[in-house]
């Protein structure tokens, strides 16, 4: 078709250069949406890759969308620029519906037409309603045009939405709404003046909206990053605030002025709505949660409208349900959206910075209340008895221990959403406070019936609570089912307080009356090897020493075979809970009587005087075999006479505080675990009896005694095992490496061994216990991690961290760990299997290794840890995926860093308390998401970002913040970061930056509770040198670098004052590298350990550092003491100090009377101090040393071993160790070991000469 004939309804004198006209427009727009179609079908044949494929999808749309949305309504204005862009944009349409003969596919970039297009669209502004005024023909076509590209955009899967897929969708639905609603107005079905003024919110949305398109695709042609998802994302967000508005208006309208309509369109469009309006109202609520976080509003001004969100959001879900009345569905749905726009309005008018709405937001209060009454009374249907909620796990204590330390943390909690119940809250947890201190295990076993009660109620009020503040069906639970658990639980109180006296629950409260039933079949009772050494101990201990009565404790973790080594003692008294019937035993052992007594028969109060009587004169060994308390081993221990007949009384117990209470004369015996070579000598009897084993399963099988790890009880469990198999390798093969199944085949015996010991743990520590089960088998575990896993989980209060060390001590005593020093310990395979089956059964944790491993229906655990191999749809990060349960998850660990794809989700796990996402890198939409998890306490993430987002100032929660910054760029601490009160653990691993010219804050900003920050970068600005540590007055460890500006010099360096932090232990302070600089403000008198870096030190600094009272440990890197010259000691000392380091530290002499400066002074080290020449002798006169370490300074290495034959010498002992070079040294240094050598050498040299008469043996040494 020829150009002149298709523009023949332009204006004459136009040339080829004139607009495209307004018929071979829509043409053109008909055509390219066609081949766009055809394309996106495949019914195109071309030699495009796959790639390009989409690519020139992605461009046509682009075009296609210009001349719907923008070029067709700047017709009238148009010029030079838009005549060009219309002949191309023709010539493109007409090369595809008329092809030449080479390829159909143009290269559109050939032309320069996108490029043109962006700059077009760049210099016309469509948003400014002044410039354009579309008639109503006009406004038709754009919103059909509109909602057409949304979906294409959709269609596109254009990756820059799918962080806001969900609002995007919102979006589609509200204007789709909006579209219909106009049509209406079109088609004459409503009268003018009704709708009169929502008319021009819709002439200012549709190019808003048209805007925001042509974002996305400019993005998308972009290839886009991460600002540009940034700039989507926002724009989205900010577009949703406009546009929501008017669609509740227009539900306004449908809902009153068009309720009594005729029109079957206008009663077709009505019932529409109704039926999107619950899904369109809860998720225009939610993006107005998150907008008001993202965005900073005020918080002050805004906790009745989080509440007011909170309650609509708790409504919303179960709307469509069957709970409500359905004659009162129309109304309440009214009700609801009329507060859903009160709400928008309060918060433009928040943003607006206007001040007459505080009247306003005090009245969504009695808003909330109101419509409670009316969801009680009108609105639900009536409530017939929900089906009572049974306690679904086992151990009554441990979840009341956990429930309990959940409601405490919900109590002090300030989120909006726990407002609304925070008095039901408070009523549950004391009230279950005062009923646990009634129900010891004696209790619980008398009041069988009433303690399970009890749980049943417990838990009704928990699955309550959750589901509220999880939005999970929680307005029945709202309305009904909480307030009546919380009177029931009251009524429950009452009767146990009068059935069970409130003292007796006190005194057994960790004393179970059950002891563990001991397998007659097992034949660990009749195996017995090794133990030689600790053989002869105990028989010089029961024949020799003292005359007086001895009391002989040993101590042993669970299935060690503590009885069976002492079975051939005189008589055993096991594990009776009741003292005068084991004083009747005890008796009745003495006396010969073999007869049981009557257990109901009342037992004499005078059998202590009468076995006193009986053992009076005698030479008697008594047994009593696992002793749990001292109270018990006292009242045992009160009729054994005190003559000198050389008497003694064997105990053994599991606690270490039990065997150090009851020892006499003699220390405790820690029974150790089997070695190597005797756990497989008692495997092999167990399996062949008297024979041997054949040769052939010989490797097999010491490699499974091996990986039994020495425990008696595992290695008899899997003896048993391999002694039913045929004796062939293959199958021996098979338990080896499935030897963890095997063992849980007899999970009834790991966990009755393990079960005393667990019952006799206090309440607190138990949970502690069982999470030692997230820890890989045979792994060295570091107790500061065991604390910070606790504290994580909320087991573990971060306030006194005393609490952990004593959780810590507790299990080394109760022998549940196996301490390696005071930093590593481990745990046995069978505590191991234990903790996992508790945590399984009990719902604790759950452990994900691949894509069908978490549980797609019933409970799931309170906490779950992710190991690798997960699918992207997986369940946790998928909210479109039904799991009820996912969203009462508490406790989430991710190692894997595939699991979290673009389109993964996390804010729909609204109970997370910690979240753990260390070495995943985080997207931007998934950082903001974590700003909405209020209740998080603890939080580990990685991120690319230098600022993390405003919605984290959300976190009123958060006591823990670990994050590392990837970019090695610092995190600047944003104003919001202050607003985080309970903050108690700050670490950035990159380096936080707190710069006053960036950062303004409020004079009464401060972080009350802030223990740990590090690594905190500082200018060194004179502004910062009072400002910043008067902020954090509880701080404990303080890791501080001073930035030297470029321009300044070290002298110039202004320091902030230290000595402000008055509960300050743990110091490393250093400055830019190479700056030298001198800290003249004083120290903290609290500080035990400090390290300096970077510094130049003065007599006068050093001085003061060493007055410093609670001084322990001193680190000094990089620094140089008295300008590299001599460091004078003279009436310089440090009184505590425990730990000196010394590391590159320039300084020449040392001057010292060690023993006067460093009298408790243990260790030593010494790194490549280049220009000391010796260290002074006066170091061997120091009593408590015990290491000196050198590294890299061959200069020291004399004065090392001289020192060492010095303290040899004083005190005829080998008590000082010194390493060089890390070559460790005791009694022979390395000139001696080679001296020993090269004359062991020659004596083999001289006997074979004496031997053979001859000199043919050479020897050579190498250097």
């Amino acid at each position: 078709m020829e150009r002149g004939k298709e523009n023949e309804g332009q204006t004459k004198g136009e040339d080829d250069k004139s607009l495209v006209s307004s018929v071979v427009l829509c043409e053109d727009i008909v055509n390219l949406l066609d081949f766009i179609e055809r394309l996106n079908s495949w019914r195109v044949r071309t030699s495009l890759d796959l790639y390009q494929y989409k690519e020139l999808t992605l461009e046509l749309t682009f075009v296609s969308a210009f001349c719907h949305l923008y070029y067709s309504f700047f017709l009238e204005t148009c010029n030079d620029e838009m005549s060009c862009i219309s002949n191309e944009i023709h010539d493109l349409v007409q090369s595809l519906v008329h092809p030449s003969g080479e390829d159909m596919l143009v290269n559109i970039k050939n032309h320069d037409l996108l490029e043109n297009i962006k700059s077009y669209i760049n210099s016309h502004s469509y948003a400014e309603p002044s410039r354009v005024t579309m008639t109503e023909d006009r406004l038709v076509e754009l919103l059909d045009a509109i909602l057409m590209y949304l979906q294409c955009l959709l269609n596109c899967r254009s990756e820059s939405i799918f962080p806001s897929m969900t609002q995007y969708e919102l979006l589609q639905n509200v204007f789709g709404n909006l579209r219909d609603f106009h049509r209406l107005k079109v088609n004459g079905c409503v009268e003018y003046e009704i709708i009169e003024y929502v008319l021009p919110y819709l002439q200012l949305m549709a190019p808003r909206v048209v805007n925001f398109c042509f974002t996305l695709l400019n993005c998308e042609l972009d290839k886009f990053d991460k600002s540009d998802v940034s700039l989507v994302n926002s724009k989205l967000a900010n577009l949703l605030v406009e546009v929501i508005p008017v669609e509740l208006e227009v539900m306004h309208i449908c809902c009153t002025n068009l309720k009594g309509s005729k029109s079957e369109e206008v009663e077709r469009f009505i019932k529409q709505l109704v039926e999107a309006s619950p899904d369109i109202l809860r998720e225009s609520l939610i993006h107005l949660q998150e907008h008001m976080v993202n965005a900073g509003t005020p918080s002050a001004s805004t906790c009745n409208i989080h509440a007011m969100i909170e309650f609509l959001l708790i409504i919303l879900p179960d709307v469509p349900k069957d709970v409500i009345r359905h004659d009162k569905l129309f109304v309440l749905l009214a009700r609801v959206r009329e507060l859903t726009k009160e709400v928008f309005v309060l918060v433009r008018n928040l943003e607006e910075n206007m001040n007459e709405i505080s009247d306003a937001n005090l009245n969504l209060l009695e808003s909330i209340e109101l419509l409670k009454e009316d969801l009680k009374n009108d609105f639900l249907k009536a409530r017939a008895d929900s089906s009572r909620l049974c306690f679904p796990m086992s151990d009554g204590p441990l979840f009341m221990t956990l429930l309990l330390t959940n409601l405490k943390d919900l109590v002090n909690s300030n989120a909006s959403s726990v407002a609304m119940i925070k008095e039901e809250i408070k009523q549950v947890k004391e009230d279950l406070e005062i009923i646990r201190l009634f129900f010891g295990y004696g209790e619980q076993e008398l009041h069988r019936d009433l303690w399970t009660h009890v749980l049943d109620l417990a838990y009704e009020a928990e699955h309550a609570i959750n589901s509220i503040l999880a939005r999970d069906h929680g307005l029945l639970q709202l309305i009904f089912i909480l307030p009546d658990t919380v009177e029931k639980i009251k009524l429950v109180k009452k009767e146990v307080q009068e059935k069970i006296p409130k003292s007796s629950g006190i005194i057994v409260a960790n004393a179970p009356n059950k002891p563990v039933e001991r397998n007659s079949s097992s034949t660990v009772g009749k195996i017995f090897v090794g133990f030689e050494e600790e053989t002869e101990w105990i028989i010089r201990k029961l024949t020799r020493g003292p005359a007086e009565i001895d009391v002989i404790s040993i101590v042993g973790m669970p299935g060690i075979g503590k009885l069976l080594w002492l079975t051939e003692c005189i008589m055993i008294i096991d594990q009776e809970r009741n003292e005068k019937k084991l004083l009747q035993k005890i008796f009745n052992e003495v006396i010969g009587l073999k007869e049981r007594f009557n257990e109901d028969h009342d037992i004499d109060d005078d059998f202590a005087d009468k076995l006193r009587k009986q053992l009076f004169g005698k030479r008697y060994l008594i047994v009593l075999d696992d002793m749990w308390d001292t109270a018990t081993l006292d009242e045992l221990k009160r009729p054994f006479p005190e003559l000198r007949k050389g008497s003694r009384v064997i105990l053994t117990s599991r606690k270490k505080e039990v065997a150090l209470h009851g020892k006499g004369h003699s220390d405790p015996l820690y029974l150790r675990l089997l070695r190597s070579e005797e756990s497989w000598e008692l495997l092999e009897k167990r399996v062949f009896g008297e024979e041997r084993c054949p040769d052939e399963l010989k490797d097999v099988g010491k490699e499974i005694a091996r990986k039994c790890d020495g425990l008696p009880l595992v290695l008899d469990l899997i003896g048993g095992v391999i002694s039913r198999k045929e004796k062939k390798e293959s199958l021996w093969l098979e338990v080896l490496n499935n030897l963890s199944s095997f063992i849980f085949k007899d999970e009834e015996e790991v966990v009755k061994v393990i079960q005393l010991s667990y019952d006799h743990l206090s309440d607190h520590v138990k949970p502690c216990f069982i999470c030692l089960a997230s820890y890989p088998k045979d792994e060295d575990i570091m107790i500061s991690e065991l604390k910070d896993l606790w504290i994580s989980h909320g087991f573990v209060q971060q306030i006194e961290m005393k609490n952990a060390e004593e959780v810590v001590d507790e299990l080394i005593s109760s022998s549940l760990i196996i301490p390696f020093d005071n930093s590593i310990c481990k745990i046995h395979d069978l505590v191991h299997d234990f903790c996992y089956i508790k945590s399984r059964k009990e719902k604790l944790f759950h452990f994900i290794g691949g894509s069908n491993a978490s549980p797609s229906s019933g409970m799931m655990a309170r906490g779950i840890t992710i190991r690798y191999d997960l699918d992207e749809n997986f369940v946790l990060f998928n909210r479109e995926k039904k799991n009820p349960y996912v969203k009462h998850l508490l406790t989430l660990k991710v190692y894997d860093e595939d699991c979290l794809s673009y389109n993964s989700h996390l804010k729909h796990l609204r109970l997370l308390k910690s979240l753990d996402l260390e070495g995943i890198t985080l997207t931007d939409s998934l950082l903001n998401e974590i700003g909405m998890l209020i209740h998080l306490k603890y939080l580990i993430i990685q991120t690319n970002a230098n600022t993390l987002p405003l919605s984290f100032s959300n976190l009123c929660n958060l006591e823990t913040l670990v994050v590392d910054n990837l970019e090695g760029s610092f995190m600047i601490l944003s104003p919001w970061f202050w607003s985080l009160a309970k903050l108690r653990d700050v670490q950035m691993n990159g380096g936080a930056l707190f710069d006053p010219d960036i950062t303004v804050l409020d004079e009464d900003s401060r972080l009350e509770n802030l223990r740990t920050l590090y690594v905190l970068y500082l200018p060194g600005l004179e502004d910062t040198e009072d400002i910043i540590f008067k902020r954090f007055p509880k701080l404990q460890i303080l890791d501080v670098f001073i930035e030297k500006l470029p321009d300044c010099s070290a002298e110039k360096i202004c320091f902030p004052r230290l000595d402000v932090l008055n509960e300050l232990e743990q110091l490393h302070l250093s400055v830019s590298w190479g700056s030298f600089s001198e800290y003249t403000h004083g120290f903290p008198l609290s500080l035990k350990k400090m390290r300096l870096q970077w510094l130049s030190l003065t007599p006068v600094t050093l001085s003061r550092i060493a007055r410093l009272p609670n001084l322990q440990e001193l680190i000094l890197e990089y620094t140089i003491i008295e300008e590299g010259k001599e460091w004078n000691m003279e009436d310089v000392t440090f009184q505590n100090l425990k730990s000196l380091k010394l590391i590159s530290v320039n300084f020449s002499e040392w001057q010292v009377d060690a023993e006067k400066s460093f009298p408790v002074l243990e260790k030593v080290c010494i790194s490549r101090c280049d220009k000391l020449m010796e260290i002074p002798d006066s170091f061997g006169d120091i009593a408590s040393l015990e290491l000196i370490n050198v590294w890299f300074s061959p200069q020291l290495r004399e004065s090392i071993f001289n020192i060492k034959e010095y303290v040899e010498e004083m005190t005829g002992e080998d008590k000082l160790d010194v390493c060089y070079n890390g070559g460790w040294s005791r009694k022979c240094e390395y000139e001696y070991e080679f001296i020993n050598f090269f004359q062991s050498t020659i004596n083999i040299m001289k006997y074979v000469e004496e031997l053979t008469g001859d000199d043919k043996l050479e020897i050579d040494f190498y250097d």
